[in-house]
């Protein structure tokens, strides 16, 4: 096997780990240079995807690399400027080659919403509702509230029907259930991709009843779920009072139960609380392991939304996640709701996320919440800057200087690019004279000043982050 087709094994198993537009971004011409003595030499295109390849999927493709070949010892990632040239030979071209692949190769069946997993016995379809690969157990944020779910996951997914069945998973809404899941799914199909995943939810299993008896068609109905070897099935709260489906639900868990294979379920309450079930599906969901999703509390809050934004690759500062965290309490949903807005609004208004416009968002999704370590009513004439000292105040907080600092006469590049911010927002937002703006900076004359909001116009012509931090700025003066 050449270094290239290595590589390419080692992608083929990498690939459904990671989203599919990250996936191409970071993997796009890159191939294995040398393979000696138990070391991989990895190259890449450039520094970018070195740093990010290397910190981000390095452990895995470690992992995967030594599956394939045991004498792997070290992975070291290098930068070949060959690797973009269009007659490359090496490079791996990731969009030709990994543009069909699939972790199960699955055949599109009915809708755009189902797929076919397999055949049963009789050569019947098996389809499935699809599997969301965004969700996986990599990615799901354990703190000291959600380990035994997170636990109880990751036994089933290394050993479907084994001690933990079923396993039934319960909690508010938004806390993560549909994630477990899914996520259960997407770790049977890589661990045994021989097996047989059905996955629906309650809801399209009652209709999928309902469509079974008008058409007289039960039996090819139960085939469908008779020959899985994994059964997924969320929110079976909204079984209560759908007789004909409880009945046909509680028929086919004793099947599959007996036979030994993996179901799992998901609600909003424990069993014994699920008003209008059968007391029979009570007692057989409550059987095997019952967990609970409990709200996270504080630093698993912060370390999902963490985990988000690496997942969107952006990047905003960690005080104005630290508020989130403090404001948004109810849902791993709200979070990343929040955090989405803030991000949107970001790129929208060309602006980095500010406390004050995250608290705006919040505010908006809920105006009777009280709001910790911000005040949206009563701050906003306190912000507005009128003056020359009000917007050094908030260029220092915004840069994480004092005033002392821009006035001072300290030329690092830390604090010079504060200063001719500053100046620059003076000069054009509020209209002083060069004369003005340099005795309030420590008595400079007005060519320094002046100096300083040219080179400032030429750097926002180039600096798309710098457009973004004076966006920002000019939003927290009320402009």
């Amino acid at each position: 096997m050449s270094n290239k087709d290595f590589w390419i094994e080692v992608l083929t198993k990498l690939q459904p780990m990671i989203k599919k537009a990250h996936f191409i971004t970071w993997f796009q011409n890159t191939t294995v240079m040398d393979f000696s003595n138990g070391l991989l030499v990895v190259g890449v295109p450039n520094t970018f995807a070195q740093t990010w390849i290397s910190t981000k999927y390095g452990l895995k493709i470690e992992e995967i690399a030594r599956e394939l070949d045991k004498t792997v010892e070290t992975i070291k990632y290098e930068v070949c400027g060959k690797l973009l040239e269009k007659d490359s030979v090496e490079a791996v071209n990731v969009k030709k080659v990994f543009e069909e692949t699939d972790q199960k190769k699955v055949r599109k069946s009915r809708g755009i919403d189902e797929v076919v997993v397999s055949r049963g016995q009789n050569n019947e379809k098996v389809s499935s509702q699809i599997l969301n690969k965004r969700y996986t157990l990599d990615n799901f944020v354990t703190g000291k509230d959600n380990r035994l779910p997170h636990a109880a996951a990751l036994a089933v997914s290394n050993m479907p029907g084994g001690i933990y069945n079923p396993l039934y998973v319960y909690g508010s809404v938004g806390l993560g259930k549909s994630h477990l899941l899914h996520a259960i799914g997407n770790e049977v199909v890589k661990n045994f991709p021989d097996l047989t995943i059905k996955y629906i939810t309650a809801e399209r299993f009652v209709t999928e009843v309902v469509e079974a008896i008008g058409k007289r068609n039960m039996n090819k109905f139960k085939d469908q779920y008779r020959n899985v070897d994994v059964f997924l099935i969320d929110d079976v709260q909204f079984f209560a009072r759908k007789d004909s489906s409880q009945q046909e639900f509680f028929h086919t868990f004793n099947y599959l139960y007996d036979a030994n294979k993996q179901i799992v379920l998901t609600s909003d309450r424990p069993p014994s609380e699920l008003d209008g079930l059968d007391e029979r599906l009570k007692s057989r969901f409550g059987m095997g392991m019952v967990v609970e999703l409990l709200s996270p509390d504080f630093e698993t809050r912060l370390a999902i939304l963490q985990q988000k934004c690496q997942e969107y690759q952006t990047l905003i500062d960690n005080e104005v996640l630290t508020f989130i965290a403090n404001n948004v309490l109810d849902s791993v949903r709200g979070l990343e709701g929040v955090l989405k807005q803030a991000i949107a609004e970001s790129q929208l208004a060309d602006r980095v996320p500010t406390i004050r416009s995250v608290a705006e968002i919040i505010r908006r999704l809920n105006k009777a919440q009280e709001i910790v370590g911000y005040d949206v009513d009563n701050k906003k004439q306190e912000i507005n800057a009128k003056t020359g000292l009000d917007v050094m105040n908030l260029v220092a907080r915004y840069y994480n200087v004092t005033v002392e600092d821009l006035i001072g006469k300290n030329r690092h590049k830390e604090i010079m690019i504060p200063r001719q911010v500053c100046m620059y927002l003076i000069k054009n937002e509020l209209g002083e004279s060069y004369e003005k703006i340099g005795s309030g900076f420590g008595g400079r004359n007005h060519t320094t000043v002046m100096h300083a909001c040219t080179e400032m116009s030429k750097r926002l012509r180039k600096n798309v982050k710098l457009v973004k931090d004076l966006n920002t700025i000019k939003k927290e003066m009320g402009l």
